[in-house]
């Protein structure tokens, strides 16, 4: 697995990269995902996220979390539907957070920052892996992985 780590410059000293990296594998590994892919983690900040997400959404907002999945397709619950590409690497996207967002919801959640980006990343993560909260049995879906996972990692960290 090969996991990009980007870090804006304001906010290179607030978060350890390898530690960005490792929350984002152990979603790769929880989902049962091969070792043959590749993504990016990126901290920015609120009007970078803002214009990304009016080019691309349409909202004129800055939002949390960002995920831009570059798969052929998936079944909606998870599942991937890989086509081999040329090179034998699957991208499968890039996840962006805001920094200063997930401080603020951090802040209202009464918990640490580090929890906070952890759920953004485990979020974005799996909706590059197809899954979605449009519908209510498809986010309850997600939200039960978004929280095994998250046991998973803080289990890790004790």
């Amino acid at each position: 697995m090969e996991i990009g780590v980007l870090l804006e410059p304001e906010f290179e000293n607030n978060l350890d990269t390898g530690w960005l990296r490792s929350i984002a594998e152990a979603v790769l590994v929880a989902q049962g995902v091969d070792p043959g892919v590749e993504m990016g983690v990126v901290i920015t900040g609120e009007e970078k996220i803002r214009e990304l997400n009016k080019a691309y959404l349409g909202k004129d907002e800055p939002t949390d979390v960002l995920a831009f999945a570059m798969l052929p397709g998936s079944s909606g619950d998870g599942e991937l539907f890989f086509a081999t590409p040329p090179d034998g690497i699957n991208h499968l996207g890039e996840v962006i957070i805001n920094y200063p967002r997930a401080v603020e919801q951090a802040r209202e959640h009464r918990h640490p920052i580090e929890k906070e980006i952890a759920v953004l990343i485990i979020h974005g993560t799996l909706h590059l892996l197809g899954y979605d909260h449009d519908e209510p049995e498809a986010a309850q879906n997600m939200k039960s992985r978004e929280i095994a996972i998250l046991n998973c990692v803080e289990g890790k960290r004790r």
